[in-house]
C-alpha cells in the first residue's frame, strides 16, 4: 500500500532532522560566505563594506592577468596538479594490486596500516621530516648521495627539483587512503571469474589485465573524474610549508599568490577575483570530467 504524502514525511522526518545540523553548517559555512564573491567586482573597503564599495566591473581580473608573474603561476598550478593526479591514480592502483596478491591477513593488515597513517598527519609535521630529510647538509638522502660521491642537492630550493619533491611528498601521504579505496573495490569482483580463467589457463598477469582492472574501472573513473576538479589545486599547506623565495619560479602556485595578494599585500578584491577565476574553472573540469565518465565509462550519480 503506498504511502500518503503526510505519512512518508512522518516516517521520514526523524532522517530530516538527523541531517538538519550537517545541511546549516553547510548553509554558514559554504553558501553565506559565496556573498563574498561580490568583492571581486569591487574596489572593495573595508570600512564601506560590500554595499557601499565602487563597482569596477572586470578591472580587478584584468589587472590580475595584466600582472608579470601570473600566467607562469597558473602553469605551475596545473603542471603541479596534473602530475599529482596522474601519480596519484598510478601508484594507488599499483599498490592495491600489488596488496590483492598478499594471502596473510595480517601481513596484509599492518602494510595497509603504516601506509595509511601519514594521512593523518598534518602539512606542518611531514613538512619539518621533508626539511630535515632533503636538507643538504644533514639530511639523510644527501648523505647518502655524498656516500656515493654525488653533490648535495637542494631540493627545496632548486626549481628542477622542488616540483618532484611536491608530487613525491603528495603520493607519499595519500597513497594509503587511495589505495584503501582500490582495495574495496577488488572485494566486490566476482572470485567465480577468477576461477573460470584458471580453468582456461591464464596466469595472475592476464587475470590482472582481463579481469582485475575491468573491474575497478568504475571506482578508477569515479576518482579520476573527482581529482579533475581539482586541477586549480596544487596544495596550498603542501606548498606553503615547502616553498620559499627562491622557487618561486617552479612552485608558486593560485593559492600562494592569493594569500600573498590577499592576506599580506590586503588587496581583497583582486584576491577574491583570483579565487573566482579558480573556482569557475575548476568547476568546468569537473563539469567536462562528469560528461566524459557518462559518456565513455556509463558512469552516472544518481
Amino acid at each position: 500500500m503506498r504511502l500518503g504524502f503526510s505519512n512518508k514525511t512522518k516516517r521520514e522526518m526523524p532522517l530530516h532532522l538527523l541531517v538538519l545540523p550537517s545541511l546549516i553548517l553547510v548553509v554558514m559555512f559554504s553558501y553565506i560566505p559565496m556573498m563574498g564573491i561580490v568583492i571581486a567586482f569591487q574596489k572593495y573597503s573595508a570600512t564601506k563594506g560590500f554595499f557601499g564599495s565602487n563597482w569596477i566591473g572586470f578591472e580587478n581580473f584584468i589587472y590580475v592577468f595584466q600582472l608579470p608573474g601570473t600566467m607562469q603561476v597558473i602553469w605551475n598550478t596545473v603542471i603541479i596538479a596534473s602530475m599529482k593526479i596522474v601519480a596519484g591514480l598510478i601508484v594507488p592502483i599499483t599498490i592495491a594490486l600489488l596488496l590483492n596478491e598478499i594471502r596473510h591477513s595480517l601481513v596484509k593488515r599492518g602494510i595497509q596500516t603504516l601506509i595509511y597513517l601519514p594521512h593523518f598527519l598534518s602539512w606542518i609535521i611531514l613538512g619539518g621530516i621533508l626539511i630535515d630529510i632533503l636538507s643538504p647538509s644533514t639530511g639523510i638522502i644527501n648523505q647518502l648521495l655524498q656516500m656515493v660521491g654525488i653533490e648535495p642537492i637542494f631540493f627545496l630550493a632548486d626549481n628542477r627539483w622542488f616540483r618532484y619533491v611536491l608530487v613525491f611528498s603528495d603520493v607519499w601521504k595519500e597513497f594509503g587512503f587511495s589505495t584503501i579505496v582500490y582495495l574495496a573495490a577488488l572485494t566486490n569482483i566476482n572470485p567465480m571469474l577468477y576461477e573460470a580463467s584458471t580453468i582456461d589457463g591464464a596466469g595472475r598477469w592476464k587475470q590482472t589485465i582481463h579481469i582485475t582492472l575491468p573491474g575497478i574501472v568504475p571506482i578508477v573513473v569515479l576518482m579520476t573524474t573527482l581529482a579533475l576538479g581539482n586541477v586549480l589545486n596544487a596544495g596550498f599547506e603542501q606548498v606553503f610549508t615547502l616553498y620559499n623565495s627562491t622557487v618561486y619560479e617552479t612552485g608558486d602556485i593560485l593559492d600562494t599568490l592569493v594569500y600573498r595578494i590577499g592576506v599580506i599585500d590586503a588587496q581583497y578584491s583582486v584576491a577574491t577575483a583570483v579565487g573566482l577565476f579558480k573556482s569557475v574553472v575548476s568547476l568546468i573540469f569537473i563539469s567536462v570530467s562528469y560528461f566524459l565518465a557518462y559518456r565513455f565509462a556509463g558512469y552516472r550519480i544518481f
